[in-house]
């Protein structure tokens, strides 16, 4: 097939962008003929592919937004592409994917953890203003044929928000790499990385992964980090976020010297494989691809039953689901029931089964089936 792949940006630094780089790989590698379209080519494409520039505005992100989902569709069409996903926002593409859910019911959730002012400037952004009247026209009928979301979660909340019928949203999970991410490099890395931002071996460790602190629900770890049971416990924090010299203070008074930040990390299989526990009491978080890390390293997690990922956590798994994620109490009682040291090695084993379902080639053996069966769809008259 002629498969278009649309985003914004070809880039390699969030998780939307990888996901996207690994699908142009995946099918390429499949044998499909792959065009991507980008505003922006912040990395070489990978090889194999073709690049297809879409023109945009560089005056902010309301204005490379707005431009990319005008031009996007029309740069498209004269390619005459079998099938046309969407990573991005465009006004029309034959499958629209939905990795972040719905911006609307994202502004909802943000709103429990934001501050007035902060909650105001949501109102009146311009940007945000804009992205709801896209996201309008976007699950309008005619703009699409299918809709790929990443769980469950974000399918309700698309049929819940905007109407759409069931039947055009379909759920494919992500994947994750099962040999990057495996309990086997616990005993090889363990020791060093702690040694690297000066843990104490035996220590018991929770991890934190993700950029965008508030939204992953760092500040509900911090809060609760002063409390007695876990005086012994650190908080290992990979990721990046605008308010970094904010968190790093917090950290210091209330971690006691038990909350490490470390910025990003290229080598995170690592800390993955350092932890006992990945932590993610999250705002909102459609899917959370950091779950599929720690499941398949074999590390039990703690998280927000809003987190898409979170659907997959099953057996004495499911008590990692958190009923109340802003309860430090909460917080506090499942990471010391989960790092018992009797019950730990059993939740690690099924972990990492868990994580044995989601390989990346069952992932685009789904997607590859999806493709061919929406481009046997009637083509729309007007892609434009």
């Amino acid at each position: 097939m002629k498969i278009g792949l649309a985003n914004k940006q070809l880039d390699l630094r969030g998780g939307t962008e990888r996901d996207f780089y690994l699908t142009a790989e995946r099918l390429r590698d499949l044998g499909h003929e792959v065009h991507l379209f980008c505003g922006e080519f912040r990395v070489p494409p990978p090889a194999g592919t073709q690049a297809h520039k879409v023109p945009w505005m560089r005056l902010g992100r309301t204005a490379q937004l707005l431009s990319f989902a005008h031009f996007g569709p029309k740069v498209i069409r004269p390619h005459n592409c079998d099938v046309v996903l969407s990573f991005g926002r465009m006004i029309s593409q034959d499958i629209l994917r939905s990795g972040g859910g719905s911006h609307r019911v994202f502004l909802e959730k943000m709103r429990s953890g934001e501050g007035a002012l902060r909650q105001l400037w949501h109102r009146v952004s311009l940007y945000h203003r804009s992205v709801l009247g896209l996201e309008s026209i976007q699950f309008r009928p005619n703009a699409y044929k299918q809709i790929l979301a990443v769980s469950q979660e974000v399918k309700r909340e698309i049929i819940d928000t905007y109407g759409v019928p069931e039947d055009r949203v379909v759920v494919i999970y992500n994947g994750v790499d099962l040999d990057r991410f495996h309990p086997g490099n616990r005993e090889k890395v363990r020791i060093k990385i702690k040694q690297k931002w000066g843990i104490p071996p035996e220590a018991p460790l929770v991890l934190f992964v993700g950029s965008g602190f508030l939204r992953k629900g760092l500040d509900r770890l911090i809060r609760g980090w002063g409390a007695a049971s876990l005086r012994t416990v650190y908080l290992l924090v990979v990721g990046d976020d605008l308010h970094w010299n904010r968190y790093r203070r917090r950290a210091e008074t209330q971690g006691q010297g038990r909350i490490v930040l470390t910025g990003r990390q290229s080598n995170i299989e690592d800390y993955f494989a350092a932890a006992d526990i990945l932590a993610l009491p999250a705002l909102q978080e459609a899917f959370g691809n950091v779950i599929l890390e720690a499941l398949a390293s074999g590390v039990p997690v703690i998280t927000s039953a809003i987190v898409g990922a979170a659907e997959q956590l099953k057996g004495p798994l499911k008590k990692g689901i958190l009923a109340n994620a802003d309860d430090s109490r909460e917080i506090e009682e499942k990471i010391l029931w989960m790092l018992d040291r009797d019950r730990w090695p059993s939740l690690s084993t099924q972990a990492r089964k868990i994580g044995e379902n989601f390989t990346w080639e069952n992932h685009f053996q789904q997607l590859e089936t999806y493709l061919t069966e929406v481009a046997k769809m009637d083509k729309r008259e007007d892609l434009t």
